[in-house]
């Protein structure tokens, strides 16, 4: 995880215009000297959400958020502390500099790599719409339903074969370096030759690679040829389409899953825009991962119908519903995929087509069922322990009992013959190759929750700050950087300095701080909460403190060092804070 220099977070903070952050996302309004809009975190029907010219906070007088522009990404658009600061640098036009020590990458840095992939997709679409041989392609994508403004809204592409695209790269001044480490060029010759181009973005729409399809039966290679892992590219990371669906997602609440990119892009233009894929069939943790922090609770899968599709479907159905995401699995007719059905029958065919999903457990039976004879009592015993076994591998007890009284359900058994109810709970220790341990220190994890309250919330609830300075010494801190930050927040408050986050990160000097910083902001928090979890977690941390001292008074005495008037004494403090157990009142 990068830590950057004051210099290029103080450069970025200079530079960001809040309105132009803002103005995609809300229906901004001039108002005098101010900008109002409907705000984004409440429902309302008059703006309260206000921008003053030239201030760097909003502020809503209806819910009181209140942030700056990394706060309005982390909160709005689910982006994580460093993701924000990357996408304003990158939308600013700041050069970060990271100052991580030995640990800092070598070879090019991101800007240039995304400057050189930003380039190169112009450079392609340029060849695909006014070049002779990138007319072919434009023909082919015609053949497919695919129209200009289809083509011009995702920038879609023709690398073309022969020397062309590196001699524009070099009239452009695009270090061949730069052209290799960001996988564009391999061994001299070019990654994608006499292919259509299909621009992969990141979260936040920087160009990171291209999937690059043949259109010609005689092309070397697989339908696909996708980018090879690269610093900006990690295949195991990448969703395609988030970029144009995380907003949407964010805001509804789920996802639709489909297998390939033109499926996702046919989708979103058909306005599904809560659509994404994976690199084909391969979807696993870390795709869905980047889903559930976006808070989903529900996922259609819309995957292809044959064999590779279906077992697909299987494996990503358990993923998401292992961590308590409903999964509903959209049933395609017979060799027909997304991008088919829209083009024949469009988008309210394809509405109908998800109002008729089922859900995971009932697709997983239909499915098992079409290589286990179920009429038999040991195919159908083998049917239903195969699925139970997969539903007790879940994280959720109360999504594994009601899935395993589906399962009792649609096999027409007895609740009780798979321990629904009644009896012991059965326990299952999950297996792996190997048994690691993680270290949980719950010092640092109680006091990045006071933190991660006091910085997201101090400023829309006044009454925190307050709260933390009557009850809260440097001596209540056990994590170093935790005492840090809090003490920069005090002391911003008191001088009355700015407190949004990127102020807070360009007063830190330890790189430390600023990652514990980056830390702490991962997670979310309830706002509506924000007042009575703070109060827990301040008395948390006085009990912590207070427990902390009877223990060392308890030592002290059974240490066998000190004298009976000292072990008298040390009694009595030992009653007299027995008795001040502390409350935040």
């Amino acid at each position: 995880m990068p830590t950057f220099s004051r210099e290029s977070l103080e450069q970025l903070r200079s530079r960001i215009d809040l309105v132009e952050v803002l103005n995609p996302h809300l229906k901004l309004q001039r108002a005098g000297a101010a900008f109002k809009a409907l705000c984004p975190f409440h429902e309302e029907k008059s703006p309260s959400f206000v921008i003053q010219k030239g201030d760097s906070h909003y502020h809503c007088f209806g819910c009181g958020a209140h942030g700056d522009a990394i706060q309005f990404l982390m909160t709005h658009l689910r982006m994580s502390f460093l993701e924000a600061v990357e996408n304003l640098a990158e939308r600013f036009h700041v050069p970060l500099e990271e100052v991580e020590g030995k640990e800092k990458p070598q070879g090019p840095p991101k800007a240039a790599l995304k400057d050189a992939l930003c380039k190169a997709s112009l450079f392609y679409h340029f060849c695909l719409l006014h070049t002779l041989d990138g007319h072919g392609a434009l023909d082919y994508l015609y053949s497919r339903g695919i129209d200009l403004d289809f083509i011009r809204t995702f920038e879609l592409g023709y690398a073309p074969r022969g020397a062309l695209f590196q001699k524009a790269m070099n009239e452009q001044k695009v270090p061949h370096v730069v052209l290799e480490e960001a996988g564009l060029v391999s061994r001299g010759r070019d990654f994608f030759s006499d292919r259509i181009t299909i621009p992969i973005r990141d979260p936040m729409g920087s160009i990171i690679g291209f999937s690059a399809r043949k259109f010609k039966p005689d092309t070397f290679g697989g339908k696909y040829v996708n980018p090879p892992e690269t610093p900006l590219f990690k295949k195991s990371k990448v969703l395609f389409g988030l970029s144009y669906a995380r907003k949407t997602i964010a805001k509804e609440k789920r996802a639709l899953v489909v297998e390939g990119q033109i499926d996702a892009l046919r989708l979103i233009h058909s306005g599904f825009l809560w659509t994404v894929a994976g690199q084909g069939t391969a979807f696993g943790e870390e795709q869905a991962k980047e889903l559930i922090q976006l808070g989903i609770r529900q996922v259609y899968l819309a995957l292809d119908g044959d064999q590779a599709g279906q077992e697909a479907t299987v494996k990503i159905g358990h993923i998401f519903q292992k961590q308590g995401i409903e999964v509903l699995v959209v049933k395609l007719p017979e060799k027909n995929d997304p991008d088919l059905i829209l083009q024949e029958k469009g988008p309210d065919a394809w509405q109908k087509l998800l109002e008729k999903s089922v859900d995971y457990i009932t697709f997983f039976v239909d499915r098992l069922s079409q290589s286990i004879n179920i009429q038999s009592p040991a195919g159908k015993n083998e049917l239903v322990q195969t699925i139970a076994k997969r539903i007790r591998e879940w994280d959720h007890p109360l999504m594994v009992r009601e899935s395993l009284r589906k399962l009792a359900r649609l096999t027409q058994i007895p609740e009780s013959m798979l321990s629904v109810e009644g009896g012991p709970p059965q326990i299952h220790i999950k297996r792996s190759a190997s048994v690691a341990f993680t270290e949980v220190d719950p010092d640092r994890v109680l006091e990045a929750d006071l933190l991660r309250w006091l910085f997201l919330m101090g400023e829309s609830c006044p009454e925190l700050l307050p709260l933390a300075e009557k009850y809260l010494k440097e001596e209540h801190f056990r994590v170093g950087a935790a005492k840090v930050l809090f003490e920069k927040y005090v002391s911003a408050a008191k001088e009355n300095r700015p407190r949004d986050l990127l102020s807070l990160a360009i007063d830190l000097d330890q790189a430390e701080a600023q990652l514990f910083l980056a830390e702490i902001l991962q997670k979310k928090v309830n706002r509506e909460k924000a007042v009575s979890c703070f109060t827990e977690t301040v008395q948390k941390i006085l009990e912590r403190h207070w427990m902390q001292q009877r223990e060392e008074i308890k030592l002290k005495i059974y240490s066998g060092r000190c004298s009976e008037e000292e072990v008298l004494s040390l009694a009595k403090q030992f009653d007299q804070l027995k008795r001040e157990r502390p409350s935040v009142t």
